[in-house]
């Protein structure tokens, strides 16, 4: 049997991905914002969230400030927002959707009690209080479909697209969620170090998932370089940004090289620029050159990668498809 699929198949698949990590990361983002703005200075801080996303202009057009309440509401519950929870889990849907002849019953059955669940919440979801159980409920939705996904998809080209996107996003996640702690939330120069700094750290970590494989590197405490080392440029921890960024290369060329696929040319050059970059250099180095503009600089790299996906792999209508001339190994 030929290996076949259509780049409309390829292209679903890869957005399902982005979409379910992003709703994952979207929710440890506010998550951690929620810490931060109780430890710190309250509603002010949540328009940090609204910066970090570009959505200045969109969120102000609905809202006259950016408060708790304001900012849950938009990123959360407000299915007119294109970068909300709500939207992005009703995307990963419609992708399911019209990927349902490929995925598993259990994949397309677990989002669709996801969404019906999002779509239900409402204003008297985000009080205080209740946003911490929320956000748990959210990643551990995400995480369960990520399991469902490693054990009933087969593993055949579309695996492959399906874990690009998930790789994808997830680095670019990991810059945003680094980037709020220490570019947009940075305390006082007087407060570094201070218990309410590195309590921030440590939240910050929490949200990452990577708080006990950090201290598993770093018994001794926390500090700002270590803890931007080790999310940006640590090898084996799961949402580093050089190891998606290294898992992301590795899928593409074997992907090209199992089922002979002569383009994405462009995206393995980016991917193996963007490694190079993140295994030749230190955290010291990055610091000294300003941490913000690094993740800057790595945000628009992983974008112009997601551009050079599209452009290789999708974008040829639902008449291309990706054909093997060989079998799988």
């Amino acid at each position: 049997m030929s290996d076949t699929l259509l780049a409309r198949s390829a292209e679903a698949l890869f957005w399902l991905a982005r979409y379910v990590e992003r709703t994952e990361n979207l929710a440890r983002i506010l998550d951690v914002n929620d810490t931060f703005s109780r430890d710190r200075a309250g509603g002010q801080n949540w328009l940090s969230i609204v910066q970090l996303h570009a959505d200045e202009e969109a969120f102000f057009a609905r809202h006259t400030m950016a408060s708790a309440q304001t900012v849950l509401g938009f990123y959360v519950t407000d299915a007119t927002n294109p970068t909300s929870v709500a939207s992005a889990v009703r995307a990963a849907r419609e992708n399911a959707r019209i990927l349902r002849p490929l995925i598993s019953t259990e994949m397309w059955v677990q989002l669709n009690m996801f969404h019906a669940r999002i779509a239900a919440l409402g204003p008297q979801d985000l009080r205080p209080g209740q946003l911490s159980p929320l956000f748990a409920w959210i990643k551990e939705a995400c995480q369960l479909h990520t399991g469902i996904t490693e054990g009933t998809f087969q593993r055949d080209q579309g695996w492959y697209f399906y874990q690009l996107g998930r790789y994808l996003e997830r680095a670019d996640q990991t810059t945003r969620l680094l980037d709020i702690k220490y570019h947009v939330l940075l305390p006082d120069p007087r407060e570094l170090g201070s218990p309410v700094d590195v309590s921030q750290w440590n939240a910050l970590l929490r949200s990452a998932a990577g708080y006990h494989a950090y201290r598993r590197l770093h018994a001794t405490g926390i500090t700002p370089a270590q803890v931007a080392g080790f999310l940006l440029l640590n090898r084996r921890f799961p949402r580093s940004v050089y190891l998606c960024v290294r898992e992301a290369e590795l899928l593409l060329a074997e992907l090209k090289a199992r089922y002979g696929l002569r383009r994405g040319n462009a995206a393995a050059e980016r991917l193996d620029g963007l490694r190079a970059l993140l295994s030749g250099i230190g955290i010291e180095a990055i610091l000294l050159q300003g941490l913000h503009e690094f993740l800057d600089m790595v945000q628009q790299r992983l974008n112009l990668l997601g551009e050079d996906l599209m452009a290789g792999f999708f974008s040829y209508g639902d008449q291309r498809s990706f054909e093997s001339p060989v079998s799988a190994r």
